[in-house]
């Protein structure tokens, strides 16, 4: 008999404003009355005009009680406070700042839809505009399945989502945003929350279908939630329980509640939201005016037109190769899948990345085609680095991370039955459970779907892995290379000392690939 999946524990808190002893003391009390949460989220500005009780967070002197997501800023003089990233980082221990735009799906399946800032004609740090919109609904386009998300975050009010429901106490005519509300309409969040307007208003539910013209789908509960420091003292804080929907059956999923509205905004088509990017040619960083006349290998498949359609992200990501994200001039050769690039940073001169093309996350949920190219890949890189008398190991961390990336790092040739001494010895200082699978195993036979991971392949054809389950530290594939019994290089372990400059990596990018086109497969 199956288990029921597991429910995940959830916090939801309004604008903050640097009020961070008052929020998580509260969560504190709630955690020690109703047993612990899995995870708080933000919406509305976190920081505000003076933010003296962070630096004890920031230093670790108090913890954050709950691995906390938060928003982007919506004033313009807090952006320094996010160090005016707009991609998301990790600002304290358990604080995640999400960034300007995208999703984000958990180890559990959950599903997390997120637009910071309010609505502006341009996207800036504290500003989105359509094209950010239009960015965040790219997947619902091309994916025939796609259900909803579980959740949607968002700082602005959407326009009139009180039609067909209790009235509201703030005018959403002016501080609302259509561009929310078209967001909501074809993303199908279970749950959305917004802030900014120091409101607690919880709507009843609204149906995502038309009735008896649509199947029955599940239903949206919009939520905004008043500030932390109210002084009305008003709700700020919400708490609920969530199955993500990729574990529930469709049946109990599209349950209808007895108070379920029609949706209260109108629906505009997905074609005018969504615009096409124009077509790219990915090669190999811009043409410099001495490269005039060389042949470019392969230039020949990307004629506009002839792109095959890969998924693309509902983010910024640094590694699709159609985004304004990727540096291209590491870029050495591409495929029909995947390409092949050199590692910023990388251990060592030719340390490189086998990528795909297209958004996936991991070899687990790869398609049978990215993977095959992808070992074509290792094989041609294996005879590469063998002319030069060097094995290579091959390692993948599907832990927070976005994109599938497989680095090879080339060493000794002699030194490759230490291999796998190096990484359970690394495993063991580290307390990491690191265990050997069958060398024909399947990682999909194994590794359960959203679960995170660690994996390598030793050139004795030893495969290991590490299912994480907790804190694993992201550098340590590195570590173990750059070992004494290894590459003997500790120093290198941090990308980001070992960074060249621009031209440093143009000059080491062509090197390579001279080097490796009689190896490379895609120009046979």
């Amino acid at each position: 008999m199956n288990s029921k999946p597991k429910a995940l524990k959830i916090l939801v808190s309004g604008d903050v404003e640097g009020n961070f002893d008052k929020l998580f003391g509260r969560v504190n009390a709630i955690q020690k009355k109703s047993g612990s949460f899995d995870l708080l989220l933000c919406v509305g500005e976190f920081f505000g005009k003076t933010n003296t009780e962070w630096e004890k967070y920031k230093s670790g002197q108090s913890k954050v009680p709950i691995p906390t997501l938060i928003l982007g800023p919506c004033d313009s003089s807090l952006s320094d406070v996010y160090q005016n990233n707009k991609d998301g980082l990790e600002l304290c221990d358990n604080v995640t700042y999400l960034g300007r735009r995208g999703t984000f799906t958990g180890s559990s399946g959950l599903s997390l839809a997120y637009l910071s800032g309010v609505e502006g004609e341009r996207s800036d740090m504290v500003h989105f505009s359509s094209e950010d919109v239009s960015t965040l609904l790219l997947p619902v386009e091309s994916d025939t399945k796609f259900r909803g998300v579980d959740i949607l975050l968002t700082s602005q009010w959407p326009k009139n989502p009180s039609k067909y429901a209790s009235n509201v106490e703030v005018d959403t005519e002016t501080c609302g945003s259509s561009l929310i509300s078209q967001l909501a309409i074809w993303l199908k969040p279970r749950y959305h929350f917004c802030g900014c307007e120091d409101v607690f208003y919880e709507r009843q539910p609204y149906r995502n279908h038309k009735v008896l013209a649509e199947k029955e789908k599940h239903v949206t509960r919009f939520i905004s939630l008043a500030k932390v420091n109210s002084s009305q003292k008003k709700k700020y804080l919400y708490a609920f329980n969530i199955t993500p929907m990729c574990n529930m059956e469709e049946g109990e999923l599209t349950k209808q509640p007895p108070d379920v509205t029609e949706c209260p905004y109108p629906k505009e088509s997905l074609g005018k939201l969504v615009k096409e990017e124009s077509t790219q040619q990915f090669f190999f960083g811009d043409t410099k005016s001495s490269d005039k006349g060389k042949k470019r290998p392969r230039e020949e498949k990307l004629e506009p037109g002839s792109h095959k359609k890969h998924p693309r992200p509902s983010g910024p990501c640094w590694f699709c190769l159609g985004s304004p994200e990727v540096e291209k001039h590491l870029v050495v050769s591409v495929g029909t899948e995947c390409y092949l690039a050199l590692a910023k940073g990388g251990l060592v001169q030719d340390h490189t990345l086998i990528l795909p093309i297209g958004h996936h996350q991991s070899m687990v949920l790869a398609p049978d085609d990215v993977r095959e190219e992808i070992d074509k890949y290792k094989k041609a890189l294996a005879k590469f680095y063998k002319q030069t008398n060097r094995s290579v190991i091959f390692f993948e961390r599907n832990y927070k991370t976005q994109h599938l990336q497989i680095q090879a790092v080339p060493f000794p040739d002699y030194l490759k039955q230490e291999a796998k001494e190096s990484f359970m010895e690394c495993a063991e200082s580290e307390s990491i459970n690191l265990d050997e699978i069958p060398k024909h195993s399947d990682l999909k036979q194994i590794v359960p779907v959203g679960a995170p991971y660690f994996y390598t392949e030793l050139p004795t054809g030893e495969k290991l892995l590490h299912r994480i389950s907790k804190n694993f530290p992201l550098q340590f594939g590195r570590e173990v290379l750059a070992s004494v019994h290894l590459l003997n290089m500790p120093e290198r372990v941090d990308w980001k000392v070992c960074k060249l400059r621009r031209e440093e990596e143009e000059i080491h990018a062509e090197e390579f690939r001279n080097k490796f086109e009689q190896f490379d497969f895609n120009l046979q």
